[in-house]
């Protein structure tokens, strides 16, 4: 088996094949702006979860896309989660949704495109890591997001 297909059954599982776990698309798809907007005790909401996956999903795509790995010392992973209480509302929320989704579709597409010969390049400044295991881990970071977005929307919905 190729890592090609391993990937794409990950990034599938992740956006839009229920398998394991409930997919982000379908975990989403009721999800009104208030509820995605609700903080737990922690300060975590579920829109926060979508801005985190949709930072450094893109960032790594383009890093795949571009070929080329400059790491960011200067992130500070806190403000990826940051949502502006000003731009809360179902427009906004809807435009989360489109672009995460977008995303996955994006990396899908990125390594259909791909040979395997590109997911096993190494990326020299990120520890020689090959990409295929640079996108096998993003998609494992998108699935514990994931499922702290399922246990969010447990709570919004039982106390609502």
């Amino acid at each position: 088996m190729s890592f090609k297909l391993v990937l794409l059954d990950q990034l599938a599982a992740c956006h839009h094949d229920k398998s394991w776990f409930i997919p982000l698309d379908e975990m989403l798809r009721d999800v009104t702006a208030a509820q995605a907007a609700w903080t737990n005790d922690e300060g975590q909401s579920i829109w926060r979860l979508v801005h985190h996956l949709i930072f450094w999903n893109e960032r790594w795509l383009d890093r795949f896309i571009q070929g080329e790995v400059r790491m960011d010392h200067h992130i500070n992973n806190d403000e990826t989660f940051y949502v502006n209480p000003s731009r809360v509302s179902e427009e906004e929320w809807q435009k989360s949704i489109e672009r995460v989704g977008s995303t996955f579709v994006q990396w899908i597409q990125a390594v259909q495109e791909s040979d395997d010969a590109k997911l096993a390049l190494t990326i020299p400044s990120y520890f020689n890591a090959p990409w295929w295991n640079v996108i096998s881990n993003v998609c494992i970071h998108n699935a514990y997001h994931i499922g702290q977005i399922m246990m969010l929307k447990k709570k919004v919905v039982a106390s609502a």
